[in-house]
């Protein structure tokens, strides 16, 4: 392997880590309706578990209202179940083969436990990308050790695995500040 390799690398790894919190935040609810909040609840369909969004279209046709429009009706009742026990805190509505779900507003310490609960995550996903620095590092410099890299070679990379990181970060608070300013919003 070759510091080309383990810088693209670290640079794949920073992609997944911004993918990742983009996907978990993408869940976290807000004041407003979002098909994010139920699309990966798991569902018990026939013995398999199937994510809701398998089961039914999602849309949000009212800033506070989640429709869902089954696929099956015989799928309807247990949709509404998996939705009740998960943790959201919303009442399904049944109507016919589909299910409304009315997101309530959010109360100002709600509202302030969701950013902290987003810094915490927004935190988790700035060590993980540490981590992925820290281990391309430990990569380059065994391949210094062996001989197939120079020192100047050595820090070119460190500073392109550097450079990397650093812009993950900023990505990282960038879309911190976005969901912090969303899940403040009134």
């Amino acid at each position: 392997m070759d510091s080309n390799n383990i810088i693209n690398q670290h640079h794949n790894a920073c992609e997944k880590v911004l993918a990742a919190f983009k996907k978990e935040l993408h869940g976290i609810r807000t004041g407003r309706a979002s098909t994010g909040l139920v699309e990966n609840i798991m569902v018990d369909y026939y013995g398999a578990k199937t994510p809701i969004s398998h089961l039914g279209q999602l849309s949000t046709p009212e800033a506070r209202v989640i429709l869902i429009q089954t696929y099956d009706p015989a799928a309807t009742p247990t949709i509404e179940k998996a939705i009740q026990m998960s943790n959201l805190g919303i009442n399904p509505a049944r109507d016919g083969n589909s299910i409304r779900l009315i997101v309530p507003p959010l109360t100002e310490q709600s509202r302030k436990e969701l950013v902290k609960m987003v810094a915490r995550l927004a935190e988790e996903m700035k060590v993980s990308t540490r981590n992925h620095r820290r281990d391309a590092n430990e990569e380059i410099k065994k391949l210094e050790k062996e001989g197939t890299l120079t020192k100047d070679e050595l820090k070119k990379a460190q500073d392109k695995i550097q450079k990397q990181t650093d812009i993950t970060i900023e990505e990282i608070e960038r879309i911190f500040k976005a969901k912090e300013a969303e899940c403040l919003e009134v």
